[in-house]
């Protein structure tokens, strides 16, 4: 008979003790039943109209007067000083008027305009649901990362996507219901992985990334020893756990744990079978342009390919990741920071997200997903129309684009409106806490009902703000 031991002393005695553990409960089917998933999906308490979410996130701060909004303003008064206050900037090198680097067309039925920066995405215009009066409350980058990831500007809060597994779990049974993908060169951006985290939330709920083209996608995740030696282990946990099981009080970060390990048991098969593309038709792949000679461009379609398949598989969130070209002071953590030279880096950063973006609308919708899938499209803010120094853009988050397609927002629609040169929101203003509000209403999730205990007080994703913005609901 196994004598009482504490928990104390049991950790001490058994190092790995939670993996193994974990790992006979999955290879004794009832070892472990009464310890439930905090994985295991959940009924939503709304109508949903999406099951998953694709977030392309944009780090850096893309300009949206050379993207989704076209202001003839900035060509009329080109050179020109800004009328009225113009507000402190990141740098407070402020030049004149910048028109535009890129011509805008009309796409689609909807005549949808987007800029010839992003050829590409005229073929999904109808699909595209286009914010054009976002705003944030910071203009530093890590501050400004946070935010549109926590809806707080700083570290220690979940993250949009911890929050969403939080609610609804996940339909995945092998993988992460939470994924964020990195591939070629592409950094976190400034405030690290942070960004993804569960915060105060049960640590099932944090990303696991994902690198989209290494051999080993996920740190350790191949099996170090024969099965045999793996079973040997296992019989000894289990003979541990037996009077163990019969003395621990419940402890939700113990239980955590397990769950964590049990998860990454099952991901030792799940993970290299989502990254082989091999079973992908040669159609496909070009589609996505995983062969384009550019390696950033076939790096991040490997990326889209990748959320196209979670998103198969059940994964709940997937965020994917730029890849950065170093100019005009973009860079690993801020590809789209171009405060400088901003025609060339904009352009690279253009051509390396736009086919594949577009690709990923397309599959989706071909495969009958895009109805249960949003994909939205956001960076931390937006760029000013002026410049800054010669040829670049500083940060602006008075007004700037955003953009959804499928999981039950309005295709081909534009809501709201910035001034005649793009520098604030004027008509129908929206902030990050109304674009999270929208995307848990279209998961089936009440903001203001989903919070968590935290330090005596209910905390949520939008704080204390934040309204669904209806209008853009089809």
């Amino acid at each position: 008979m196994i004598p009482h031991i504490s928990r104390r002393d049991f950790l001490a005695r058994t190092s790995n003790g939670f993996g193994l553990t974990a790992l006979a409960a999955l290879m004794g089917d009832s070892a472990y039943a009464g310890i439930g998933s905090d994985q295991s999906p959940r009924t939503p308490k709304l109508p949903p109209r999406a099951k998953n979410v694709i977030f392309c996130y944009m780090s850096g701060g893309v300009s949206h007067v050379d993207t989704f909004d076209p202001k003839p303003a900035l060509e009329k008064f080109a050179g020109k000083p800004m009328p009225g206050e113009v507000l402190r900037t990141q740098f407070n090198n402020n030049g004149t008027i910048q028109p535009a680097h890129w011509a805008f067309k009309n796409y689609g039925q909807s005549g949808l305009p987007i800029s010839d920066m992003l050829p590409f995405m005229g073929d999904v215009a109808d699909e595209l649901c286009v914010i054009r009066s976002m705003t944030a409350k910071f203009s530093e980058h890590a501050q400004g990362n946070f935010f549109m990831h926590t809806g707080f500007p700083f570290l220690g809060y979940p993250s949009a996507g911890a929050w969403t597994t939080y609610g609804l779990g996940s339909q995945s049974n092998n993988l992460p219901g939470y994924v964020v993908l990195q591939s070629g060169n592409a950094g976190v951006p400034h405030g690290g992985s942070g960004l993804f985290s569960n915060g105060f939330l049960p640590a099932i709920h944090q990303a696991s990334i994902i690198r989209a083209d290494q051999g080993e996608a996920v740190r350790n995740i191949k099996p170090r020893e024969a099965a045999h030696l793996q079973r040997r282990k296992l019989d000894f946990i289990n003979s541990l756990d037996k009077g163990f099981a019969s003395t621990v009080d419940s402890n939700p970060q113990v239980e955590a744990a397990i769950r964590n390990y049990e998860l990454a048991w099952r991901m030792q098969s799940a993970v290299p079978e989502l990254c082989d593309l091999t079973g992908e038709s040669e159609l496909t792949k070009k589609l996505y342009g995983l062969d384009d000679p550019e390696p950033q461009k076939a790096a991040y379609a490997r990326q889209c390919l990748l959320a196209r398949r979670l998103v198969e598989r059940g994964v709940r969130f997937v965020e994917l990741s730029t890849l950065a070209y170093n100019v005009g002071g973009g860079n690993g953590a801020n590809p789209w920071d171009h405060h400088g030279d901003l025609k060339k880096g904009h352009g690279k950063m253009g051509n390396q997200i736009g086919q594949p973006i577009a690709a990923l609308i397309k599959d989706l919708k071909a495969r009958d997903l895009l109805e249960d899938t949003l994909v939205i499209w956001a960076g931390e803010f937006g760029r000013t129309p002026f410049a800054q120094g010669k040829d670049g853009r500083d940060h602006n988050p008075y007004g700037f684009t955003v953009w959804m397609a499928g999981g039950g927002v309005k295709g081909g629609h534009i809501h709201g409106s910035t001034d005649e040169f793009g520098y604030h929101a004027a008509e129908d203003p929206c902030t990050v806490y109304d674009l999270w509000a929208t995307v848990l209403h279209l998961l089936g999730l009440d903001h203001k009902a989903l919070t968590y205990r935290f330090s005596g007080r209910d905390i949520r994703l939008t704080d204390v703000h934040g309204k669904v913005i209806h209008p853009i609901i089809a």
